[in-house]
């Protein structure tokens, strides 16, 4: 049951990542590679100001306006200065590695001792379901505003939007923003929940996002009544899910990592229709043969 409620928990407190790169990569259609730094962000801020006595829910509030302000500054060096996506988020990215440990200090700051959301009297899967909820909501209830079909719109056809009198980079802007808020959202709350920060924590986040985008629209794109947000929440549920599975058969920690990107592989072949495309030729293949073989037969 301890399992269980662990994996809940982090499944949780990772939705809020697999959001944000949900609204990134799904719905922009912009591999914004500065998740990585951003999720550490959002823990370096919220860490730094808890050793100083600041109240824990200010510290989320500040670390989720910096996660804004990071994602203001991708969009940036992309719609204002001309740099291509994917550079912008491995600049950003590179940046706020040295901006972190100038946050912090130092590399790690522990938080044992340190008053936290977390050690209060309210479990920590009650609060922190209550927290992914009110997010959920505003963020369902933004996507339907005209802001939100803007921000759809432009990741399917940014000429369309232009033709409007649209200002199709601000809608960029504002994507980028709340998406970088959320990843660093959810790294303030997890530097609380496991009791320090580290500069290294955020290695890999953008991948893990990715990996719990694809399972939860892969598994669950058949049932049409619920919200992309939704998804989101329950692929990052699987994948914490079964990272704990298969560390408890006895696969080394140091593999995760490799683990995450084969699983994102398969995922990504698998919904461009490569898997599919090879299971089909040999279908059609087979199809031949048996009407070559009855047409032999006939004669």
């Amino acid at each position: 049951m301890g399992v269980l409620l662990n994996i809940l928990e982090q499944g949780l407190l990772f939705s809020l990542v697999s959001i944000g790169v949900y609204i990134t990569y799904k719905i922009l259609d912009f591999p914004d590679l500065s998740v990585d730094s951003t999720f550490p962000l959002g823990a370096a801020i919220s860490a730094a100001l808890l050793v100083k006595g600041i109240n824990p829910w200010i510290t989320i509030i500040i670390a989720t306006l910096g996660g804004a302000l990071a994602g203001g500054v991708t969009a940036f060096l992309h719609v204002k200065l001309k740099i291509t996506n994917l550079m912008a988020g491995i600049l950003v990215m590179i940046g706020l590695y040295s901006i972190n440990l100038r946050i912090m200090g130092k590399a790690n700051i522990p938080l044992f001792n340190t008053p936290n959301l977390f050690k209060g009297t309210m479990p920590a899967i009650v609060m922190i379901l209550i927290l992914v909820i009110i997010v959920k909501v505003l963020l369902d209830l933004y996507l339907k505003t005209k802001s939100g079909f803007l921000l759809k719109a432009v990741g399917d056809n940014e000429q369309v939007v232009s033709s409007l009198g649209v200002n199709k980079d601000l809608v960029k802007v504002i994507g980028l923003m709340i998406s970088n808020a959320l990843v660093a959202m959810a790294g303030a709350l997890t530097a609380q929940y496991q009791g320090f920060s580290d500069v290294g924590m955020g290695t890999g986040t953008v991948v893990m996002g990715l990996a719990a985008v694809i399972i939860g629209t892969s598994l669950f794109e058949k049932i049409s009544f619920a919200k992309v947000t939704t998804l989101s929440i329950l692929g990052a549920i699987i994948y914490k899910g079964a990272i704990a599975i298969v560390l408890k058969l006895g696969l080394n920690a140091n593999d995760l990592k490799l683990m995450t990107a084969i699983i994102v592989v398969i995922a990504l072949c698998s919904n461009s229709g490569v898997l599919k495309f090879k299971k089909k030729a040999v279908m059609e293949g087979g199809a031949e043969n048996v009407k070559s073989e009855t047409t032999v037969q006939s004669v």
